[in-house]
């Protein structure tokens, strides 16, 4: 509980400036939480192009592989790149001091930030990322301006570059648009399931729920009518 708070803590100083105003647009991103196979997609993804830098420390490789029906031995050979063990939690391998001296600060922690700036906000910023040479890393984005990381994504989208109308054209990246903002889409999926991995069993605990209750509305309305009978 104390880790979490801190997350929290962590991510909303930074909530108002990363949303960048209610100016900013932000698409919708369709995340099918029944989808399994975009989710383990999503998990492959950020395992090779955001796990280096970010880690989901409140979530455990175990628990992934249960939750997404991952077989132990493919969640080892294929998505633990360090020596962790399948029960451990999933935390990056560089050191903090290390991102704060490459980067200026230190990769934030991304188990909750689906839940924290939605679902809408990650797939939008992981879209959002535009050529600007004035910017440390040679990228700006829509969404969060003056950011402060890399497109680690650039090999797969190709590079936008601003045009004088406002418009985008993108160069380079081994995928279509479609493609990129399927990858996107999986990636936004597996962030959104780490922030909230019993969704589902709880909603389908609540229509259990409802159940009960509709069965116990008409048991209680036959008896109020069986008590009352001779007072009408």
């Amino acid at each position: 509980m104390k880790k979490l708070l801190i997350a929290l803590v962590t991510l909303l100083p930074s909530l108002a400036i990363a949303a960048g105003g209610s100016n900013v647009h932000l698409e919708s991103a369709n995340v099918d939480f029944h989808d399994k196979e975009s989710l383990e997609r999503g998990l492959n993804l950020f395992q090779q192009y955001c796990s280096g830098c970010h880690s989901t420390q409140y979530q455990r490789y175990g628990r992934v592989a249960e939750d997404l029906d991952i077989s132990v031995d493919d969640m080892r050979q294929k998505y633990i790149f360090t020596d962790a063990k399948i029960g451990e939690l999933m935390e990056n391998a560089i050191p903090p001091a290390d991102a704060a001296k490459w980067f200026g600060a230190a990769a934030p922690d991304l188990t909750l930030v689906a839940r924290v700036r939605g679902q809408d906000w990650v797939y939008s910023y992981l879209k959002g990322f535009y050529k600007d040479e004035s910017r440390p890393f040679g990228v700006n984005n829509t969404v969060f301006p003056l950011v402060g990381m890399p497109h680690v994504l650039e090999d797969l989208q190709g590079i936008p570059v601003k045009q004088e109308d406002g418009t985008f054209v993108t160069t380079g990246g081994s995928m279509n648009a479609e493609e990129y903002d399927q990858a996107v889409r999986d990636i936004t999926g597996f962030l959104a399931y780490s922030a909230d991995p019993v969704k589902l069993e709880r909603e389908a605990l609540g229509w259990w729920v409802l159940g009960f209750l509709f069965i116990f509305f008409i048991v209680a309305y036959l008896l109020k009518k069986e008590y009352w009978k001779d007072v009408h």
